[in-house]
């Protein structure tokens, strides 16, 4: 039986509607001490912590401690401080699957209804991104089902593989294909991958081989012809893509003449048609090559928080000198593309 604070929960949702979870972008929303304006920036790389979440990396030893403090209070008080209206939030990896697919699912279940809550709570303030309990498909489609239908995600969440596949592999194509239907937005993570997690002393090699996964993952749903089979999904990628963006000779191989089937439009059309997030993608070493490869109009401010400050990453891209009309479509008219239930009225 439903527990009775689960029950009225979904009651609520369900009287309320989707429009009652999703008013104007910036109703609620504080000014900052000493602001000229209220907070604007929509955070698409934002981590947040279901007590469920928080007690199983706890149980695991995985010393996300920032993910464990996690609270919508100080949240909040954060994305004030540093002009963030919106934060789309997502589960960090290693997400919630741990080899048993009814507790995945469980799991994802209790992310997923803490998330709609908390939009539901700070109206304006949050969105979501669906947790899914893959490598469980099944259990992934009904999720997505639930999420979409019933809670109104924003859209969906990925690792960049599961059990050492990656996201183009075919068994996931069911739930592509469910997501393709739905012309979802997509955010991916990066996964800390254990064959490679402990390559150098002192684990300093996590944050080359998470950028590593990502590109891999790229690689993956471009080389299946899994981003041309599904062209309406909006892939959002951490971290500026990871590598990719400085080593498109290697993805030329997606011109090859056996790839024209899996890739007709040639592999820059896919690459430049994604969706790439800011973080540990702001700094002057990094833009110039990043912003080549990537047109403006796809870049979305994410931050990594709460293992970063939005502070810092609008530090760094104002620093690097954007035309402000750029500037302001990075930071939040790109993302209003991607839900447009944040704009005003």
């Amino acid at each position: 039986m439903m527990p009775p604070g689960r029950r009225e929960f979904l009651a609520g949702l369900a009287a309320a509607g989707a429009t009652a979870l999703v008013p104007d972008v910036l109703r609620g929303a504080q000014t900052r001490p000493g602001a000229a304006a209220p907070p604007h920036r929509i955070d698409v790389h934002y981590h947040f912590s279901s007590p469920g979440f928080i007690a199983a990396i706890k149980a695991r030893n995985t010393g996300q401690v920032p993910l464990m403090n996690w609270t919508p209070a100080k949240a909040l008080e954060d994305m004030d401080r540093d002009g963030v209206a919106t934060s789309i939030v997502s589960t960090s990896e290693p997400s919630v699957w741990f080899g048993d697919n009814a507790a995945a699912r469980a799991l994802a279940r209790e992310c997923n209804e803490y998330g709609a809550r908390l939009m539901a709570d700070h109206p304006g303030r949050f969105g979501m991104f669906a947790t899914l309990p893959l490598p469980d498909v099944d259990g992934a489609l009904r999720e997505i089902e639930y999420a979409f239908d019933t809670l109104k995600a924003d859209g969906a969440c990925f690792m960049t593989s599961y059990q050492g596949k990656y996201l183009g592999d075919p068994a996931f194509a069911p739930v592509m294909d469910e997501l393709n239907r739905r012309t979802a937005v997509v955010y991916t993570h990066p996964f800390r991958g254990e064959s490679m997690a402990n390559l150098l002393p002192e684990g300093r090699a996590l944050g080359i081989t998470l950028t590593t996964e990502t590109t891999l993952t790229i690689a993956s749903v471009l080389f299946s012809g899994t981003a041309a089979r599904c062209p309406d999904i909006r892939f959002i990628w951490s971290h500026g893509g990871g590598t990719m963006p400085y080593i498109t000779s290697r993805f030329n191989a997606g011109n090859a003449p056996e790839m024209k089937q899996r890739l007709p439009r040639g592999v820059m059309y896919e690459i430049q048609k994604f969706y790439y997030d800011t973080a540990q993608a702001f700094n002057e070493y990094t833009l110039p090559t990043f912003t080549k490869v990537v047109p403006s109009s796809h870049i979305v401010f994410g931050t990594d928080y709460p293992f970063a400050q939005a502070g810092t990453v609008a530090t760094g891209l104002a620093a690097y000198g954007f035309a402000p009309a750029t500037l302001g479509a990075i930071e939040r008219d790109n993302a209003l593309d991607l839900f447009p239930r944040l704009r005003r009225g």
